[in-house]
């Protein structure tokens, strides 16, 4: 990919808003954004910038004008590294037995705990955005209770929490993104942090792919995405977790969290934990255990051995 050289920045949106412009410029070829940027402003509370990235200032200019926004402000950008210097701007992230940190932190590590290395580069999720942060705070709860076997990760972007799982309990996991590029990252960023044979990372969108339903129901599952794609999940995600397993769903914003959990309590699900971690939230939902039937017995799982898994 060819380095970005111009920007374009369309201000003063509210979060709504500027997700849904983020996701328009994304979703359509026409624009040929090579990256997008959603910022908080500090002049006013809860106004957002949209900044989208472009080798052309003509690719700029389209977009500007397709969009009817005027006022969209467009620079130019200067030689400079810029994964270099995000990376140096990426201070190491702490969350329970967690140690996350990019490759120019590596000297450290510490010596107890769990280290993840994942650096900033062409797929979304270094683990330093406040939703992944709270992702793995819940992790860290899950794990002091139970060992998940069956892990998916659901829009896995790095694979930073597929790969947190799998290096936490020694199980494999099911990572999957719409997009290639994070799939291709996911097994590399796996290869790196020693657990590349535990994590089969595929493209698919949502969940309908074979092999996401030929190994469920999982008892860990893992949806970092954004609020409207999670209600669109809801009755899928609901329908492939097992009785007693832990779903975590990030992405959203504080605000949304009633939206959101209201959407899974109508599936079934109960609500164990809430993590906030500046406007995002982080929320841990479990589906009850089934009842025995009569006589003592458990209705049957999907699955009695794990042998195929994955």
């Amino acid at each position: 990919m060819t380095a970005a050289k111009f920007t374009l920045t369309i201000p003063n949106l509210d979060l709504a808003d500027a997700q849904q412009l983020a996701e328009q410029i994304d979703d359509d070829i026409r624009f040929d954004a090579q990256a997008i940027a959603i910022g908080e402003t500090g002049e006013q509370a809860s106004r957002w910038d949209v900044t989208a990235y472009f080798e052309t200032r003509k690719a700029a200019e389209h977009l500007r004008h397709s969009i009817g926004r005027a006022d969209g402000a467009i620079a130019a950008l200067p030689n400079i590294d810029w994964v270099r210097q995000s990376l140096e701007g990426l201070a190491p992230v702490k969350a329970g037995r967690f140690f996350l940190h990019g490759s120019h932190d590596r000297h450290r590590r510490r010596a107890g705990g769990i280290s993840l290395e994942i650096d900033a580069g062409t797929a979304f999720g270094t683990g330093h955005h406040g939703t992944t942060e709270g992702c793995l705070i819940v992790l860290e709860s899950i794990l002091r209770k139970k060992r998940p076997s069956r892990i998916l990760d659901v829009g896995c972007g790095t694979g930073v929490l597929a790969i947190a799982a799998a290096k936490a309990t020694g199980n494999p996991a099911l990572a999957s993104d719409i997009d290639p590029e994070a799939v291709r990252v996911t097994r590399r960023n796996a290869r790196a942090n020693g657990v590349g044979p535990r994590i089969h990372a595929i493209t698919a969108a949502g969940l309908k792919y074979p092999r996401i339903a030929a190994f469920a129901p999982y008892d860990l599952i893992f949806a970092n995405i954004l609020a409207n794609p999670l209600v669109s999940l809801a009755q899928g995600l609901s329908r492939i977790l097992q009785p007693g397993g832990s779903l975590v769903l990030s992405g959203l914003t504080v605000g949304q969290r009633r939206w959101i959990l209201a959407t899974y309590r109508n599936h079934g699900l109960v609500p164990q934990a809430k993590i906030t971690r500046a406007n995002w939230a982080a929320l841990l939902l479990v589906r009850p255990k089934r009842k025995k039937r009569p006589g003592g017995r458990f209705r049957a799982g999907r699955f009695s051995s794990q042998s195929n898994w994955p």
